[in-house]
């Protein structure tokens, strides 16, 4: 991550930190979010050979994520409560198909750019997050867990 936070001070963004070898980085910039995706986007494939769909969220909507969470009287582990961070909000025909998905215990919540799930008994034999994946969704997804969540917006507000 050195590598990418050095990489990322050298085009000119300010403050920018990673968070372990998750692939997280929290910077400033100028930049609207989706100019920055894509300077990003950019820079990750010049740099480093990298084709990556970069997601930014600024540090409001971080916040807003946080504050309404929807499972928070639920999920009591945070590694297995994990929020998918998406590029667009899905089709409501996709939303209306998840619903109809019987994947209890587990539990979902779609909430505009975001789904945030709730794995009591782990990630490895989850039905919900064969559920989650891009392809089914039809956007660009990326998933973390609450304690990653948590951490970045921490990252932001130091």
């Amino acid at each position: 991550m050195a590598d990418l936070r050095e990489a990322l001070e050298q085009a000119g963004y300010g403050d920018v930190c990673t968070h372990l070898q998750s692939g997280n980085v929290v910077l400033t910039s100028r930049m609207s979010a989706k100019r920055l995706e894509s300077e990003l986007e950019k820079q990750l494939a010049d740099e480093f050979g990298l084709e990556i769909q970069v997601l930014v969220r600024t540090r409001d909507q971080l916040a807003d994520v946080i504050k309404r969470n929807p499972l928070g009287k639920v999920a009591d582990n945070p590694s297995r409560h994990m929020v998918s961070f998406l590029s667009a909000k899905p089709a409501a025909k996709v939303v209306r198909e998840l619903a109809k998905e019987d994947v209890a215990p587990e539990q979902f919540v779609v909430s505009g750019r975001e789904i945030y799930a709730w794995h009591p008994d782990g990630l490895q034999r989850s039905k919900l997050a064969k559920l989650l994946s891009e392809k089914r969704l039809g956007v660009t997804a990326t998933a973390r867990n609450w304690n990653t969540v948590t951490k970045l917006l921490e990252l932001a507000d130091d």
